[in-house]
């Protein structure tokens, strides 16, 4: 965990924090997906990366993870079961079925904690949300907590009916659809939209031939 540590890079494309957490597996549809979170530092690369922990704060969860490793590695896998449950209740609800009941103990779970961190601050003369403690305590969870908030306000939100899946075959990558007229189909046009044309371009060669 030193300085010279490398930096996993994370694409962000989802509209919503909960769903770039989500697409923190790679080719969730098929029979090799790829984890990208594969340590504690993974996951404060990622929540830097999204804009939920400032260079501070990683500093901070970085020294302590060093002094409780133990502790890392079950924040790690919090933060891997509660991604797993907000995937498949985002994705049970898109397809217009019932949620399983432990899927959204799970959430409830980590959303029960992460409003208990949750604190009204001063903001611009005004008043605004903050995560905070007034125990000067570094949290290693502290990544996760606007991660089971924003999942909560998306479920609950006329949003959902707007998330949708990439149509990229094996992608299974999940985003808000904020285009126009709803016709966005790709993660990535760049990427996964591209991958389509070209399937589709050697189908159509392949067709001519035969």
């Amino acid at each position: 965990m030193g300085s010279a540590r490398r930096e996993r890079r994370f694409e962000l494309i989802g509209g919503v924090v909960c769903l770039e957490f989500v697409n923190t597996v790679g080719w969730r549809l098929t029979d090799h997906p790829g984890e990208y979170l594969g340590s504690y530092e993974d996951l404060l690369d990622w929540g830097e990366q999204a804009g939920l922990l400032a260079p501070e704060q990683m500093e901070g969860l970085l020294r302590q993870a060093r002094l409780d490793p133990e502790g890392a590695r079950q924040t790690l896998s919090r933060a891997r079961t509660l991604r797993e449950a907000i995937q498949r209740v985002i994705s049970r609800a898109i397809a217009g079925e019932s949620h399983h009941e432990s899927d959204l103990s799970a959430l409830n779970r980590e959303l029960s904690i992460s409003l208990s961190r949750l604190r009204v601050v001063p903001a611009g003369g005004a008043f605004g949300w903050d995560w905070s403690g007034d125990d000067g305590e570094v949290r290693l969870d502290r990544p996760l907590w606007p991660v089971a908030r924003s999942a909560a306000e998306l479920l609950t939100s006329p949003k959902l009916g707007r998330v949708k899946v990439c149509a990229g075959e094996g992608c299974g990558w999940v985003f808000v659809d904020e285009s126009r007229n709803g016709s966005r189909r790709w993660c990535d046009s760049r990427d996964c939209g591209n991958r389509e044309r070209v399937r589709r371009h050697l189908a159509r060669k392949r067709a001519t031939r035969s």
